[in-house]
């Protein structure tokens, strides 16, 4: 008779630590803030960008798996660019979704 033999894959957990954590909280903030001033909807401030950042890197992430893309800039754990991408398209989508423009409306003055 003949036994294959099992193995099991190796598991590795990052290091999360301080510096890493405010490190990609800055890397979110920085996204986030660009992605608002590219699509052009800027409402909230400092703590919407980071909060936006955020998201964005979640759905980056995802997108990026769900198509099997690598990824293209990792810095401390984070990809820059699906995190912009996908701060990108959350922004757009509350653009869409609260209404507005980078002007407070779609007022025109004559």
């Amino acid at each position: 008779m003949f036994l294959a033999q099992v193995t099991t894959p190796s598991v590795t957990i990052p290091s999360i630590t301080i510096p890493t954590i405010i490190l990609t909280i800055i890397i979110a903030t920085l996204a986030g803030a660009l992605a608002q001033l590219v699509v052009g909807y800027t409402r909230g401030g400092c703590l919407a960008s980071i909060l936006i950042g955020i998201v964005g890197a979640l759905l980056g992430s995802w997108i990026a798996n769900w198509l099997h893309l690598p990824n293209i800039l990792v810095i401390a754990g984070v990809d820059v660019v699906w995190t912009f991408i996908g701060a990108a398209i959350f922004v757009a989508a509350l653009a869409l979704i609260m209404g507005g423009s980078r002007f407070g409306g779609f007022r025109r003055y004559y």
